[in-house]
């Protein structure tokens, strides 16, 4: 394997954890903020939602 080769695996090897921790992660913010009682949580994210059609009331 070359240098080149090498290299590129190596990234799309790590590129997809990444990718998948970091959706994890969006979806995470999104639905513990969606379905929070805390009335702060909910005005912070309150715009957002809306914007994205995700239903909070």
């Amino acid at each position: 394997m070359n240098t080149a080769n090498a290299s590129s695996h190596s990234t799309a090897q790590t590129a997809a954890p990444v990718a998948i921790f970091g959706l994890a992660l969006g979806l995470a913010m999104v639905f513990l903020t969606g379905f929070s009682h805390s009335t702060t949580l909910h005005n912070a994210a309150h715009d957002t939602r809306h914007a994205m059609a995700f239903p909070c009331h």
